[in-house]
């Protein structure tokens, strides 16, 4: 007959294997029971694309929208998609496209213009047309312009203490000018987050403010576009279409039409194309709603 200790050793081997067993079922439960739950939404980030030549490349939504005025201002000059480009390096070198009111001494804006200089008064260069047409106005007095080197173009105007800091920014920047002058039509899109895109869709577009801004911008009456559409800068009405894109927040805008496309202001989570063929026919117009 075994004794009592050897009983109660076999009891507790036994008891202790239950509960092993029981606590790895429990775990296994609880893990079943955490994973099954749905996950919650990830919070988008506002932001645009630009479909470049060589892939995708993503900016912030101010960004993008000072990078269309930019080029935008070009066809106001009817200047060839290689002012832009030499603009782009430029504002990328100074201040990665964002407006910014201070830096080197009293220099402000997207080009780090000098009022000592006279560039404009402080108010003036922080305004993207502004400064956009002071650039070009002095490029397009640099004789040769066309046949230099990019950072050599953009040195002749700026005159910065390293002329071949804009060399690095060439390629991006002629990519960027292919897109943004509207030469490859609907190849930029913005997105916004759940509640920008209600306030979007509540506010109510401005749609004379819009208007007068793209003539401002463009020097042409979007409602009065050109039969031919072809200004040396590139496609005039896909230039303004992907403006009014990359403004859309500023303008409260949740769609754009032009050339049988719609673009349709989302949130970014769904992997939809921004730009839809549209069932309308707007006779080659831009219709901003």
């Amino acid at each position: 007959m075994p004794s009592k200790r050897r009983r109660f050793s076999a009891f507790v081997k036994i008891l202790f294997s239950v509960t092993l067993v029981c606590g790895l079922l429990v775990a296994a439960g609880y893990y079943v029971l955490t994973t099954v739950d749905p996950l919650e939404k990830e919070e988008v980030e506002p932001g645009c694309r630009l479909d470049l030549p060589e892939g995708s490349y993503d900016m912030r939504v101010s960004q993008a929208a000072n990078a269309s005025t930019v080029g935008g201002v070009a066809f106001s000059r009817d200047l060839p998609p290689e002012a832009v480009t030499v603009a782009y390096a430029t504002v990328w070198q100074e201040s990665t496209f964002h407006n910014v009111e201070h830096g080197d001494r009293d220099s402000v804006g997207l080009f780090q213009q000098r009022p000592s200089q006279e560039w404009g008064d402080t108010e003036e260069i922080l305004d993207p047309v502004f400064s956009s047409r002071g650039f070009y106005d002095t490029l397009a007095e640099v004789g040769g312009w066309q046949d230099m080197p990019v950072h050599e173009a953009a040195q002749q105007v700026q005159r910065s203490a390293d002329g071949w800091a804009y060399d690095q920014h060439e390629q991006l920047s002629e990519e960027m000018a292919v897109v943004l002058t509207g030469t490859e039509g609907p190849t930029a899109t913005c997105w916004y987050d759940e509640q920008r895109l209600t306030d979007l869709q509540e506010t109510g577009a401005d749609l004379e403010g819009a208007h007068e801004e793209l003539e401002r911008v463009f020097g042409t009456d979007p409602a009065d576009l050109p039969v031919d559409n072809s200004p040396a800068t590139g496609d005039l009405g896909w230039a303004m279409a992907l403006w009014s894109v990359t403004h859309a927040e500023e303008y409260g805008l949740t769609s754009v039409v032009h050339d049988g496309y719609r673009w349709t202001a989302t949130d970014g989570s769904d992997e939809a194309e921004a730009w839809q063929e549209a069932a309308e026919d707007n006779g080659g117009q831009i219709v901003l709603n």
